[in-house]
């Protein structure tokens, strides 16, 4: 009898680590706490690094119907819009082995939660939710909350993939779900309608603005038909905590005072969108594994990140990626489990400190600033190429 996986939440995490899995012959049930797989959040860019994944998976094909391929990442001086450096990616495949996208992240899940309905070894069922879980003998035994009843389920093997505020990761130790760190800052997003929107602002590139204390990110989706914008502002607020990050209405006044003093063309994109929704950024410190006997945690989950390096989803497909090379190839449970959290810790600990550091770098002012806009201008296309070689072309 193949093997049987259960995974806690079904967002980009656990919808790869299922199909992952998938391919390795390993039955899976998907437990989603939600009652309805709503379209929420906003623009994703899949680095090639994920892409590659998706590849190996058989579903980015399905993902290249939703997506857009930039053609650049343009940073720019928030004050007056002078070019800082421009990156070009239509050699992304070259250069790293696979394309870089754009993609709504409601498409993303769309297209995986597609991949995952056509795959007679996946069920996947809402409504309930992984609330804890205990090893026995050679099965482990997961407690499932459905409304108001509670039930048991049991498999070879559990994957905690319900995000920053995990309750598999805190019933392996790590901390219990409530112990989050505000960062300090605070995402601001919205999309425009193109066709109601500047034509300056519908360009094939993601556009990025620097200035003191935030930053503000532009690029098209859903095949330039709409227009991502992210504002990240230094702030002291916190109020609605991590359960509301989508449900946070900004007070206006505060996004713009925040770009007060840059261009003309990035306050006219902080005052078009009819309504903003805030993401209070929150982060976990880098835990020593991402296993324990028959348990392992993907995504948020095992590395919640600040998304200054574009690498949340990214990583989390890269866990998938990892889980279905040890699991093929090691069919003791636990020690697969072992060694995926091997090859996978360092690597996202540092996505997650490197991910801190450009938060930092984006936010600089003064002197600092000065330095920070002459280096990024000194690199140049085939300098930046190499700067993140490290992180695209795993």
């Amino acid at each position: 009898m193949p093997p049987r996986a259960i995974i806690a939440g079904a967002g980009i995490g656990g919808l790869t680590a299922a199909i992952a899995l998938s391919e390795t012959g390993v039955k899976v049930a998907i437990y989603e706490k939600t009652d309805k797989l709503e379209e929420f959040g906003a623009g994703l860019q899949v680095t090639p690094n994920a892409t590659r994944v998706l590849s190996r998976l058989g579903v980015l094909e399905r993902v290249r119907q939703f997506s857009s391929r930039p053609d650049a990442v343009l940073a720019l001086r928030g004050s007056d819009d002078a070019i800082l450096m421009r990156l070009p990616l239509h050699d992304a495949t070259r250069r790293w082995g696979a394309d870089y996208l754009v993609i709504h992240r409601a498409d993303l899940q769309a297209a995986l939660v597609e991949a995952v309905s056509g795959r007679p070894g996946i069920e996947l069922s809402l409504g309930a939710a992984v609330i804890g879980f205990a090893a026995e003998d050679d099965i482990i035994s997961v407690g499932l909350q459905r409304d108001r009843t509670k039930v048991r389920d049991e498999a070879d093997l559990l994957i905690g993939a319900d995000g920053l505020r995990s309750q598999v990761r805190s019933g392996m130790g790590f901390g219990a779900p409530d112990q989050v760190e505000f960062t300090g800052s605070v995402a601001y997003r919205a999309t425009l309608n193109a066709e109601d929107a500047d034509p300056r602002w519908a360009r094939n590139e993601i556009v990025l603005r620097l200035g003191p204390e935030a930053h503000l990110v532009q690029y098209p989706l859903r095949r330039g038909s709409i227009i991502n914008l992210v504002a990240t502002v230094k702030s002291a607020w916190e109020a609605g905590g991590a359960d509301q990050q989508w449900d946070g209405e900004p007070d206006r006044s505060t996004l713009e005072r925040a770009f007060r003093g840059w261009s003309k063309e990035a306050r006219a994109l902080v005052g078009a969108p009819a309504q903003w929704r805030a993401w209070p950024l929150y982060s976990r410190p880098p835990i020593p594994s991402f296993s324990l006997g028959r348990a392992a945690l993907v995504g948020d989950a095992a590395h919640p990140m600040v998304p200054f390096l574009a690498q949340g989803a990214a990583q989390a497909i890269e866990d998938a990626g990892a889980l279905r090379r040890v699991v093929a190839r090691t069919e003791h449970i636990p020690a697969a489990l072992a060694h995926y959290s091997h090859d996978r810790v360092e690597r996202a600990a540092r996505v997650q400190r490197e991910a801190l550091r450009q938060g930092r770098i984006y936010h600089l002012d003064g002197p600092l600033a000065y330095a920070r806009d002459m280096t990024m201008r000194m690199l140049g296309p085939h300098g930046l190429e190499r700067h993140y070689d490290w992180l695209y072309g795993v």
